[in-house]
Parts: C-alpha cells; structure tokens; sequence
C-alpha cells in the first residue's frame, strides 16, 4: 500500500512538472516592424503549444543593448542579422543566428502627395518632413538611407528628415501628420488596422540591400525555458508561421 502512494505521488509530480513546463510563458524580444504580425504568430503558437509569449517591442539596436545588459529575454527576433550575429560573438547565445524573413521597405503617406514618383517625391516642396527609423538603431532606417543614396536625394534632403527610435515611433510621426511622408515595413501598411490609412508604395528594392531579419535563443531562454524558447525558434520557420509571414509582405526568400 505505501509502495503504491509512492508510486501515485510520483506520478501527481509528474504531471504537475509537465503542466508547469507547458504552461510557462516565455518573453520574445522583437523589432518593431513585427508588431502587428507577432499578434497572429503569437495566438497561433499558444494555440499549438499551450505556451504563452510575452512581447518586448522594440529597435534591433535598443534591444541588443538591452540584452547586453541582462534582460529576461527568451528569443530574439531582430530586423537584421548583424545584431543578433553579435549577440552570437557576445556568448550571449549558443549557436549562430538564422534567417526567418526578408522584409521590404514601403513609403508611407496620410496626405494627398503623388506615390507614383517613388522617392523622387522626396524632393518635392510640398514635403516637408520625412520620417524614418533611426538608422544607427534600426535596420530599416539604415536601408531607407541606402535607398536614398542610391536615388541619389541624400544628403540633398537630409535637413528634411526625423528620426523615430524604431519602426513603430516612425509609424506614429507618419499617421499623427508630424511628418508628410516616412519610410515603414511593408508588415505595417498590410496590418488589418492600418489597411485603409493613407496611401503606400514599395521602395525599389535595387535600392537598397535585402533585409535579412534574423532570429536566435539566447542564453537566459536555453536556461530557464528551454524547451518553450526552441519550440518558439522552431515555430517561427513552420508553415503556419511562414504562412502569417507572407500575409504581411515578408519575403521567405532574399
């Protein structure tokens, strides 16, 4: 009889421990640019797991300091590759960084301005402001400049830029009226509640370099959460996941 409680007593442990360790949430740090999309990805993988996810948005730059500095993050989903390259160098993950997506950068306009002149537009007097995401933080600020210096506008337009500290600060100068014109993601324009705000178009992408967007599990996740952070980092290149990604405009391929 006592053999038997002991047995029972186990097994309560067991399935206790494993309730626990799917009931864990686990914290994604993520740029900005995926706010809307992680919405969708977010619900779909609790939906399969039973895993919760916390979000930390942020610039790439932003959070890699924060990291750096000890933040509780599980995974991190960067807009570039070089910041979670370094992340890697840091020792601050075990393996290498991968590729999730490929993100493409839009203009974005709530005023009537002609969006068939591209970034020539830019130039025009009636712009006044143009905002974009700081590009010492954020890499679609960074390729907005290339894409500027390739339409060969900058410096010339330089005294007409902003400057938000990520994706979604740039969004709120552009929809606000603070800026007449800004560089996003295409994720943001493609949002079901930003749809029918104001016109967009696409940045030639010759102009600028491809925005490989790159994803790894840190230290403090391979730790603490283990199997939820690889199961996150596993979810992230499924087809479901793929799928949400192509809903909002990413590429899968460069």
């Amino acid at each position: 009889m006592k053999k038997m409680r002991q047995i029972l007593l186990i097994l309560v442990c067991l399935c206790l421990l494993a309730l626990s360790a799917k009931a864990a949430e686990i914290t994604v740090a993520a740029a900005a640019n995926l706010q809307f999309p992680l919405k969708e990805l977010q619900a779909e993988f609790t939906r399969e797991t039973g895993t919760s996810v916390k979000i930390a948005i942020g610039s790439s730059g932003s959070l890699t300091t924060q990291i750096e500095n000890g933040a509780p993050f599980d995974v991190f989903l960067s807009a570039d590759m070089k910041y979670p390259e370094a992340i890697y160098k840091e020792g601050l993950s075990s393996r290498p960084p991968q590729v999730y997506a490929y993100g493409v950068l839009v203009l974005w306009t709530m005023e009537d301005l002609d969006m068939s002149k591209g970034l020539g537009l830019l130039a025009d007097k009636e712009v006044k402001k143009i905002a974009l995401a700081d590009p010492l933080l954020a890499p679609y600020g960074r390729q907005a400049v290339n894409a500027m210096k390739f339409a060969r506008l900058y410096p010339g337009i330089s005294p007409k830029l902003i400057y938000g500290e990520s994706i979604a600060q740039t969004n709120v100068f552009i929809t606000t009226g603070a800026a007449d014109v800004g560089f996003t993601a295409e994720s943001v324009v493609l949002a079901p509640n930003m749809k029918k705000k104001g016109k967009w178009t696409k940045v030639d992408p010759q102009s600028y370099k491809p925005i490989a967007q790159g994803m790894v599990v840190l230290k403090y996740g391979e730790k603490v959460h283990p199997r939820q952070a690889q199961a996150f980092y596993n979810f992230l290149l499924s087809d479901p996941a793929r799928k949400i990604l192509r809903k909002y405009g990413y590429c899968l391929t460069p």
